[in-house]
């Protein structure tokens, strides 16, 4: 069931169809874009008024994973994610500040430096950890027309009311007809029962309501202008506009954290069938939080970190830094709905499981094959059965963890060529180059792991080839203590060293 060459690759779908998640159902579900062969897929971005943190890196960087998965057995992706820089308040009741406009009095900038600082810091780290750029990147303040248009239209459909220059989503009204909570499992009585009261001082009919677009006070800096006077929008109301004006009314696949589902999310199903009497989206998906030592990850208990201070190590949590790379990998080693614990032990693990990866991954690339057209039938179907397990992983609800355990095992034939342990002539052209392909292909373009700091690289290997050097001395003089303890301690700092054929040493990162 392997494919044989890099044109097969152009519908590895229908060979190896995709599992999802879907956070609608509950339920793992077979993949069915709305149009064959090609997938429209919306994530919720960054909100730009600070650095972006760790638990947002985890969602983009799994949505990065799916977007690259897909592309690579052959589905056309229209990937969107949008810049949040305006109508995103303090908390969900449609109170306080905008966040961007608090933080431009603050810093006494105007708010649309606020955004261009943060959203610059944004894709930067995103170049860091070599998460690709998404195929359009709306900006909220770039669609304000729309979201006045798609607010008329609820007022006119009886969704939606004006008080006082501001417009309400009516929640009640909605829940007559369809089900608000149908994402969440929320329900609407208990939301109704639950929480805060409504006072003298609220607009809202209802408490549950919420907005689609607020009157601006004198004093708010961020404002344009209306049929209901100047104000902005809610912080809903921008997801529906975008993701339907980019994707279609229907489109396959809506994602984000697990703490948007409600209410963001829900509100957006809200919005979309109140607007266009249809749901908007297949399949929703979720990532899960990040924790430290155990504990969720938070600015009040003082566990959170910035990835400038993960990288740097500068943070009293880290014994030392970890390059984006590596930070990558142990991210990949948990599917994007567990929750992902940080802590030193397991980043330093995941250092020297990537070392090994991206060590046979430089080795691979430089093996040609012989050319022989005799091959060994058992060891062929053993290297075709990992090539397949690897579309089989990611197929099934893009488990990254499992393919990761299939590329060890990968690594580990590549260090037996290497080391003379197993001979290309056992192999056909066509086994050796689907192998090697596959290698590359699911850890360079499928999980986006690549070498970095070569420099430091280069000095680390010609450092452990001297030291082999001297073993293979030490062994042709008979000084086999000192060849043991050059082995040894080269184990002790994770270089496992492999004795092949004819004197021959070769060594892999434990």
């Amino acid at each position: 069931m392997y494919f044989r060459n890099s044109n097969s690759l152009k519908t590895v779908y229908k060979k190896f169809p995709i599992q999802l998640t879907n956070s609608l159902s509950g339920n793992k579900e077979i993949f069915q874009p709305v149009n064959p062969g090609h997938v429209g897929m919306y994530v919720c971005g960054p909100t730009v008024y600070s650095n972006v943190h760790l638990g947002n890196v985890r969602t983009f960087l799994s949505f990065d994973i799916i977007t690259r998965y897909l592309k690579y057995i052959g589905y056309k992706v229209r990937y969107v994610r949008n810049i949040t820089d305006v109508g995103h308040l303090e908390n969900d009741a449609d109170e306080g500040e905008d966040k961007i406009a608090k933080k431009a009095r603050l810093e006494q900038l105007e708010p649309m430096e606020i955004v261009k600082n943060y959203t610059e810091d944004f894709h930067t780290v995103m170049r860091q950890f070599n998460i690709l750029p998404p195929s359009i990147e709306p900006s909220a303040t770039g669609h304000i027309v729309e979201q006045i248009e798609i607010t008329k239209k609820l007022i006119e459909n009886g969704f939606a009311y004006e008080v006082n220059g501001s417009i309400y989503f009516d929640v009640t009204k909605y829940n007559e007809k369809h089900n608000y909570g149908i994402l969440s499992g929320r329900v609407i009585e208990e939301l109704m029962e639950s929480g805060r009261q409504l006072d003298g001082q609220d607009e809202k009919r209802n408490k549950i309501d919420f907005a689609l677009w607020k009157k601006a006070s004198p004093y708010h800096i961020m404002r344009w202008h209306s049929p209901w006077g100047d104000g902005f929008p809610g912080w809903h109301i921008e997801c529906t506009v975008m993701s339907t004006k980019y994707l279609g009314s229907s489109f396959d696949i809506h994602g984000g954290g697990m703490d948007l589902k409600f209410p963001h999310h829900e509100c957006e199903i809200a919005q979309a069938v109140g607007a266009n009497g249809k749901d908007p989206v297949k399949y929703w998906m979720h990532t899960n939080m990040l924790t430290v030592n155990g504990q969720k990850m938070s600015k009040s208990l003082g566990n959170s970190f910035l990835p400038s201070e993960l990288f740097s190590g500068n943070h009293p949590l880290l014994e030392k830094g970890f390059g984006p790379m590596p930070v990558r990998f142990f991210m990949l080693q948990s599917h994007y709905s567990s929750t992902l614990d940080f802590s030193n032990e397991a980043l330093g693990s995941s250092e020297k499981g990537f070392r090994k990866l991206i060590n046979a991954l430089a080795i691979i690339k430089k093996l040609d094959h012989p050319g022989s057209q005799q091959g060994d039938a058992a060891l062929e179907t053993e290297l075709n059965r990992l090539v397949d397990e690897c579309y089989l992983n990611m197929s099934d609800d893009f488990n990254t963890a499992k393919t990761l355990a299939v590329l060890f095992e990968m690594s580990a034939r590549i260090n037996d060529i290497k080391s003379g342990n197993l001979s290309l002539n056992k192999l056909t052209s066509e086994c050796f180059t689907t192998f090697k392909n596959a290698y590359i292909g699911f850890m360079e373009n499928v999980l986006g792991l690549k070498e970095e700091k070569a420099q430091d690289d280069e000095l680390l290997n010609g450092t452990i080839n001297v030291l082999i050097e001297l073993r293979k001395k030490a062994r042709t003089d008979k000084n086999f203590a000192l060849s043991d303890k050059i082995r040894d301690d080269l184990k002790a700092l994770g270089i496992q060293l492999k004795d092949g054929k004819e004197g021959d040493m070769s060594y892999t990162f434990e």
